[in-house]
Formats: C-alpha cells, sequence, structure tokens
C-alpha cells in the first residue's frame, strides 16, 4: 500500500501519476467542515508518514498508547 496526494478537479481526486485500475478502492482523508484541521506542510508530511508506518506494521500496542496517553496528562 502507498500513499498519494491529489487534489479535487470538477469534485473529483485527481492524483498525478497514479495509474489505478478501474474499480479500485482508495481511501481519502478529508476535514469535516466543522472540524476542519489546517496542517503545515511540515505537518502534513508527518501525518503521512504516520500513516506509513502504521501500514508498515510499525506501531504500538494499546496499553503502551494509553500508558503515554496518562503520562502526559500527569504533565
Amino acid at each position: 500500500m502507498g500513499i498519494a496526494t491529489g487534489i479535487v478537479v470538477a469534485g473529483k481526486v485527481v492524483v498525478e501519476g497514479l495509474d489505478l485500475p478501474e474499480g479500485a478502492t482508495v481511501t481519502v482523508l478529508t476535514p469535516e467542515p466543522e472540524d476542519e484541521v489546517h496542517l503545515s506542510p511540515e505537518e502534513d508530511a508527518e501525518l503521512l508518514e504516520a500513516i506509513a508506518e502504521a501500514d508498515r506494521g510499525e506501531t504500538i500496542s494499546a496499553e503502551e498508547l494509553f500508558a503515554r496517553l496518562d503520562r502526559i496528562a500527569k504533565r
């Protein structure tokens, strides 16, 4: 699985240089209008890298996630 960035043209997502088979299923991350999030180019790159890490299986357990969140909350 790869990550590609595209733009919306006439209501359709267009990704230059990506040849997908007809009927291919894709996932598109979109901000909700009422919860719009603006990312800097650096934050966008960081998010895409985090998604790629997860796709490669480079993850932590739920227990570790909650332990880290608990440590942050106690600061």
